[in-house]
């Protein structure tokens, strides 16, 4: 009887670690919408463009990219910032970042989207 009492506590106290762990992670992973500081810029991928294909930001300045294709599966990739996302049609897919570094650097698809796939880049201009 002493036995499955200890049994039944362990397992209630497994239980509760448990679900806080999981209520920790569900909160710190929840989508908050954009605050006030947040700049947010709307891409459109289409067969080999993105508009807008260049992107001016501020150093420090947390981004949020909402990625839209209008006819396939497309890719984004910002390597200097380790960034990549697909791109489903009719779907918005956010990308949050805070650059960290001022410069220029080289957006570009990542999914083979067809012929002219190689020419789908855009650049990002991060100011002081």
């Amino acid at each position: 009887m002493v036995a499955e009492e200890n049994v039944m506590k362990r397992t209630m106290i497994l239980m509760l670690v448990m679900t806080t762990a999981f209520g920790v992670l569900a909160y710190t992973t929840y989508s908050r919408p954009p605050a006030d500081d947040v700049k947010v810029i709307k891409i459109t991928a289409k067969k080999f463009d993105f508009t807008p294909s260049e992107l001016t930001v501020k150093k420090g300045v947390p981004v949020v990219l909402e990625l839209t294709s209008t006819d396939r599966v497309h890719g984004f990739s910002l390597p200097d910032f380790k960034l990549t996302a697909r791109i489903e049609p009719g779907k918005v897919t956010r990308v949050t970042f805070t650059p960290d570094r001022t410069g220029e650097f080289t957006f570009s698809c990542n999914i083979f989207c067809g012929s002219g796939h190689e020419d789908m880049a855009g650049r990002l201009i991060v100011t002081d």
